[in-house]
């Protein structure tokens, strides 16, 4: 088998990669485009926090951003369907958002225990 190297010596370029699927929202990630809009994840207290959709490629996307951030889930489906990509479809429940390090993360669920 031969490599890049290869074609390129024959006048060929290798096949482009294909595009990656769209990275998920949440944890450490940075903010993303979202169509037009940037969806913004900081925060300094846990009330700057909400669950909102921000979408993906199969639809509704829930997370954790800031309760001001502006989201566009028909922006990001719009630019998968323009750009061919597709996404793992289901999510995570999200019911509640917390302040980590000025950044909106998912809670995590309300224990169900009863108490001792």
């Amino acid at each position: 088998m031969r490599g890049a190297g290869f074609l390129r010596r024959r006048g060929r370029r290798p096949a482009p990669a294909s595009t990656p699927p769209p990275k998920p929202t949440g944890g450490n990630l940075p903010a993303r485009e979202a169509g037009a809009v940037t969806v913004d994840y900081a925060c300094r207290t846990s009330a700057d926090c909400a669950v909102k959709n921000v979408g993906n490629c199969c639809g509704a996307m829930p997370a954790c951003v800031n309760k001001d951030s502006p989201t566009d889930p028909q922006g990001v489906q719009a630019q998968c369907a323009a750009s061919g990509r597709m996404s793992v479809c289901g999510f995570a429940e999200v019911t509640a958002c917390q302040c980590v390090s000025g950044r909106c993360e998912s809670a995590p669920p309300p224990s169900t225990l009863p108490a001792r």
